[in-house]
């Protein structure tokens, strides 16, 4: 483990975020189809609020395993506003998204998700003052053109609203992904994790309590697994974030589409269809061009402050 981990240190940063970026991807294309299941069996506000809870039961043994006191020590954020204020943008996206996705379908969550790398993009450039040279902007075109070739010929005309709300969401996760970046200058990635929790948890009570019902022991069991895979998720994440741009990496997000591929063959034997293929070659093309150009030496007029 101490050899792989020494390995990894020598790689190029743009490639450790890659790398952690399609973890997340990977995870969290995991989770939408168990949050989706779970939303149509409770209310959305309720599996919102369980998915949290249970994110901070995972990252609890994290915290005690060096005594409760030295581990609140080690977790306390430096600045806890911020968290705070990253959890109350996460929650208001969270609500929208869990609102729409009981009332459309998964191609059209997966979608519509796709936009946020655009609003990402153009945040990082207008708030964070990162550098948005052309092969970014081009992956990230291609990448989403290769979405448009998958999902054009299955996106259905019914559900307008909650298309929009779904959409609606995608602008709000952009700047709270946006916030976590900033914090990754001053925040480890484990106290950022759990302060989402802890934040989203909370801010989330007062909409669960309102619609409350008790769950059957595979939802909770569910939840639970929703809670480790969501953790896992924004982990791997903000690992990324705090490795590179966070514009460098958003090529990958369109990666998340072949994940549902792959897991639709192989659980439910969903056979891709040929605009699945074609899209999906154009957007691994698209990851493995702008992972290739991010290797080379970035001019000195161009890096990030």
């Amino acid at each position: 483990m101490d050899a792989a981990r020494r390995h990894a240190a020598t790689w190029h940063p743009t490639s450790r975020a890659l790398l952690w970026s399609t973890g997340a991807g990977l995870c969290f294309s995991l989770l939408n189809a168990l949050a989706r299941d779970l939303s149509l069996q409770l209310d959305p506000m309720q599996a919102q609020f369980l998915r949290y809870l249970f994110g901070i039961a995972v990252l609890l043994p994290f915290i005690l395993r060096s005594g409760l006191g030295s581990g609140l020590r080690a977790y306390w954020p430096r600045d806890i506003r911020g968290q705070f204020l990253r959890g109350a943008v996460h929650t208001v996206g969270l609500v929208l998204w869990f609102l729409a996705l009981p009332h459309i379908s998964l191609a059209d969550t997966t979608a519509l998700g796709f936009t946020g790398p655009i609003f990402i993009m153009v945040g990082a450039y207008l708030f964070l003052k990162e550098p948005m040279r052309w092969e970014r902007w081009l992956a990230t075109a291609l990448g989403f053109a290769g979405v448009l070739i998958v999902v054009a010929p299955q996106l259905s005309g019914s559900g307008g609203f909650w298309h929009l709300v779904m959409l609606a969401s995608a602008p709000v996760f952009a700047a709270s992904f946006l916030l976590t970046k900033a914090l990754t200058r001053h925040e480890t990635p484990g106290v950022i994790v759990l302060w989402q929790a802890i934040s989203v948890t909370l801010f989330s009570l007062p909409m669960a309590i309102l619609t409350w019902q008790a769950p059957t022991a595979w939802q909770w069991a569910g939840f639970a697994l929703a809670g480790l895979l969501g953790s896992l998720g924004h982990y791997c994440l903000t690992r990324s974030f705090s490795a590179a741009d966070i514009s460098a990496t958003q090529s990958l997000k369109f990666l998340e589409l072949v994940w549902a591929v792959l897991l639709g063959w192989l659980i439910f034997a969903d056979l891709p269809t040929q605009s699945t293929l074609i899209g999906g070659v154009v957007i691994c093309a698209a990851t493995l061009w702008v992972a290739h150009r991010e290797r080379r030496p970035v001019p000195l007029a161009e890096q990030s402050p």
